[in-house]
């Protein structure tokens, strides 16, 4: 027998007007009735593997211990692997398609242990087909985590280093440019980037400009100027600011409107932050010329 859990935290792009989220969790529930299913959210855009890997990323450092289900899955039906991945000591386990979907999240929790195929069809339900892994693949292995069997009873060991890395775009950092990535927008408009406070180049001054620029379109997009805040409402009407958000990670901002409204920016857009000098942003409009539009991470505490 292996390590028993209390707790499964699940997260995938199924929504909730079909009956596949409630069909997982009774699943789940038959077949491990002591464990309690946590909703991370199942409104991950459809087949956004991108996405769905940043969400949990952000999310790992607080889920509670226990198994982390996790499906966004184009590949279901194909040769991908299922797999659950041991983390933190046997703290936690993860368990999705091995599509780059866990890979954030696993780094961000200290790296993978032991980890395995799910290929035992003791640990999974007879399927009418093969469209639906994450009731009768995923949802039944996490469930069997919980009552204690143990990880490598549920099939085949993996190589760690082998496993479907994950896409998570690193910033370019120069004296005084960083060029960054529109990571996630959040409901509020609030544009998350992949940059940290202590990725801003030594002497930044608190009011920088931001040029976000399209892939398809790096000629077009536009240019405005951001103050450095530390909350939402320090932010000036109709201005921009640049704050640390929840997850450690500076975002684009307004108060109390979208700012990617604002500036018509998409997740995967660039953006170049570049730092400007005392006064620039008196500017009284809050932007610059318009020029460019680029429009295009991570955590365990």
């Amino acid at each position: 027998m292996g390590r028993r859990y209390d707790t499964i935290s699940f997260l995938s792009d199924y929504g909730t007007d079909d009956e596949f989220v409630g069909v997982v969790k009774s699943v789940v529930r038959e077949l491990a009735p002591h464990a309690t299913v946590v909703d991370l959210t199942h409104g991950i855009a459809p087949f956004d593997v991108r996405a769905g890997s940043l969400a949990l990323a952000r999310s790992i450092g607080y889920v509670a211990s226990g198994v982390v289900l996790a499906v966004v899955d184009p590949g279901v039906g194909t040769s991908r692997r299922g797999v659950a991945i041991e983390v933190a000591d046997g703290e936690g386990v993860l368990v999705g398609p091995d599509n780059g979907l866990l890979a954030p999240a696993v780094a961000m929790a200290g790296g993978a242990g032991r980890a395995v195929s799910l290929t035992s069809a003791e640990h999974r339900l007879e399927s009418p087909g093969a469209t639906f892994d994450g009731r009768d693949v995923f949802g039944p292995a996490a469930a069997h985590l919980c009552n204690g069997v143990d990880l490598t009873e549920l099939g085949e060991a993996v190589d760690a280093d082998l496993l479907f890395p994950g896409v998570v775009p690193l910033p370019q950092i120069d004296d005084s440019t960083v060029i960054a990535q529109a990571l996630w927008t959040d409901r509020f408009g609030n544009v998350q980037l992949n940059v940290g406070p202590d990725d801003l180049p030594p002497g930044f001054a608190e009011t920088v400009e931001l040029r976000f620029s399209a892939p398809a379109d790096p000629t077009g997009g536009t240019t405005r100027v951001a103050s450095r805040v530390g909350s939402f409402a320090e932010v000036a009407t109709g201005r921009l600011g640049l704050v640390v958000d929840s997850s450690g990670l500076l975002a684009v901002v307004m108060n109390q409107r979208s700012a990617a409204d604002e500036l018509g920016v998409e997740d995967g857009d660039q953006v170049v932050v570049t730092a400007l000098g005392e006064g620039a942003g008196d500017d009284p409009a809050g932007s610059r010329v318009s020029v460019d539009l680029d429009l295009g991470r991570r955590r365990r505490g």
